[in-house]
């Protein structure tokens, strides 16, 4: 590394793969952007493995970075209010929308954009690895960056929007306006048909109509896919949502789309 050269580096860790991008904050170019996919569902000790074989087997990640950042984009998670928060029934807000077990470790992440807590389950295997191979970084969980990014985002915005963060098993879905967070939840999906079944139902309890709302849609998903297929059937207007960084890519690193890459591309904000 170049003296005075600044680097960030992101993982995305989900139970169907990994991501990984290293950011050139003195030159502002994204570096590296790489994604490895799962057919299944991985186990946290096979996740292990495979984020070790990564950044063991590859010289970029054998630098020094100024700053490392860990997202856990998992269904295990939870809002809490700020003014009912208690650091101790963290067990207690999960259980009631989330399987955890009483060895999983739990933490949560202040969200001051709104005054909320995002409460969660990290892999703690992985953290003990990072914290090893890195030293000190900071882990967050994906709903976290994706709720401040997005309100920041609907500020711009007088109308109620919905905005979804697509994965491979599940997706995050918020409703936002002027910088208010109306609605967050997480849901489960096995098939198209699940997908546009929770969506249409979200719209039913908001009381809002699938002909004039705005669904902005990020994450796994693209044009030519089943689930943006259904979705665009349904609701009338329906965009892609791009995250709102200027950063430039090595030429074989461009991404086929940034919406495809919103959490990580917006986790160096």
């Amino acid at each position: 590394m170049k003296p005075n050269t600044i680097k960030d580096l992101s993982i995305q860790i989900r139970l169907s793969g990994l991501s990984f991008c290293i950011l050139n904050r003195t030159t502002n170019t994204i570096e590296r952007l790489q994604h490895m996919h799962l057919e299944k569902k991985a186990t946290p000790f096979e996740l292990l493995n495979h984020l070790q074989t990564i950044i063991e087997s590859n010289a970029d990640f054998n630098q020094t970075f100024d700053s490392v950042l860990c997202i856990y984009q998992n269904e295990l998670s939870t809002l809490v209010p700020k003014i009912l928060f208690n650091e101790n029934h963290l067990a207690d807000y999960l259980k009631f929308n989330a399987k955890i077990l009483k060895s999983d470790f739990i933490n949560y992440d202040i969200i001051a954009t709104n005054d909320s807590v995002n409460v969660y389950v990290p892999l703690v295997n992985v953290n003990n690895y990072l914290f090893d191979t890195f030293g000190s970084f900071v882990y967050k969980h994906a709903s976290t960056i994706f709720i401040e990014a997005i309100l920041q985002n609907s500020s711009k915005h007088k109308n109620l929007e919905l905005y979804v963060n697509v994965g491979k098993h599940h997706f995050e879905m918020i409703a936002a306006k002027e910088k208010e967070l109306i609605y967050s939840n997480t849901f489960n999906y096995n098939s198209k048909e699940d997908f546009i079944y929770y969506i249409l139902f979200t719209i039913e309890q908001l009381k809002l109509n699938p002909e004039t709302v705005k669904i902005n849609l990020c994450g796994d998903i693209d044009n030519d896919d089943d689930l943006y297929n259904i979705v665009y059937k349904y609701v009338r207007f329906v965009e892609f949502l791009e995250p709102t960084c200027n950063y430039t890519f090595n030429t074989t690193k461009q991404p086929k789309a940034k919406h495809n890459n919103f959490i990580l591309l917006n986790s160096f904000n």
